[in-house]
């Protein structure tokens, strides 16, 4: 059964929308926004999705217009008559915020998990959740994608001599321990302490990285605080090379110049965040790999209605 179905991007993530379209071998549907003089916006579809399955693809990085404009683009698309709703968001954006870490803070994931159904969602797919139990936080289905479909094969042709996975924090151990155990190497994991977010006190490796080329595995890289006190830590206890491989590719604050400056040899990215021309100057150390192809197939397969676990290689 294959559902008629339009795909239509969201402002920030035109970029990768055009990339899914076209290897979904469909066309981009045509979306403008208005703006007014005071910031105000209004998103519309110029095109009839009455009946129609309605892929919107946006991921809700800074700033919190993207979230917003994605919420209205659902609500447009209800409004319209559309017959089904599917968020695409490549990276869902306040995703750390999953718990009540300390007394009287809000649990952002939880919030926009609860406006994205409210708008009329009624299915949604991303890449790389910080914190798996965030699908709990829907009433509608999540396809939950892991770039390990990507990094995976990636990593092995790069032939590295002595592979050695590694997780930057203890957080990351069960991610870089089902790598390590889908490549059939051993891990290292560090131990960091913070006084304040984003911001790395102390830092303890557990592990032997001595003669290793080691691999450093995270679902985000922000700052690039940890990532590279990781890296220049492994290399000062006789790692032979660091490596490191993360989904999103936030790069907030000096991260660029941090990365270039560290022990790192490469930092391997996906575009579910795009990656500015000043960014990239600032270091010629990141590739970036795209889920372009991984998305569409999904899109396929949910038109089609058929199964997708075969894209869940790992956790």
């Amino acid at each position: 059964m294959y559902e008629s179905a339009k795909i239509f991007s969201g402002t920030a993530t035109r970029y990768l929308a055009e990339k899914i379209a076209a290897n979904s071998g469909e066309r981009l549907g045509e979306v403008t926004v208005s703006r007014f003089s005071d910031g105000e916006f209004q998103p519309s579809f110029e095109e009839t999705v009455r009946g129609e399955l309605v892929f919107i693809v946006q991921s809700t990085f800074p700033p919190s217009d993207n979230l917003f404009e994605l919420l209205m683009m659902v609500d447009a698309a209800k409004r319209a008559s559309a017959k089904r709703i599917v968020a695409v968001m490549p990276y869902f954006g306040f995703a750390r915020q999953d718990r009540k870490d300390k007394p009287r803070v809000s649990i952002g994931a939880k919030l926009v998990a609860n406006m994205l159904t409210a708008a009329g969602v009624d299915r949604i797919i991303c890449m790389d959740l910080h914190a798996d139990q965030i699908q709990g936080f829907f009433e509608v289905p999540v396809d939950h994608l892991f770039a390990s479909s990507i990094f995976l094969p990636h990593i092995k042709e790069m032939g590295l001599p002595n592979l050695l996975m590694a997780a930057p924090d203890t957080g990351g151990t069960k991610r870089a321990s089902a790598y390590a155990k889908h490549l059939g190497v051993d891990m290292a994991i560090c131990y960091k302490q913070r006084k304040v977010a984003n911001q790395v006190e102390s830092m303890t490796l557990i592990g032997d990285v001595k003669g290793k080329d080691v691999v450093l595995v995270d679902d985000m890289i922000d700052t690039a605080g940890t990532l590279t006190k990781a890296a220049d830590m492994m290399m000062e206890q006789g790692a032979s090379s660091v490596r490191a491989v993360c989904t999103h590719a936030v790069l907030s604050g000096q991260a660029c110049e941090r990365i270039q400056s560290s022990a790192l040899t490469e930092l391997i990215v996906t575009d579910t965040i795009p990656i500015s021309e000043a960014k990239r100057a600032a270091t010629d150390k990141i590739k970036q790999l795209s889920v372009a192809q991984l998305f569409a197939d999904v899109i396929k397969r949910v038109r089609n209605h058929e199964s997708i676990s075969s894209h869940f290689i790992i956790a």
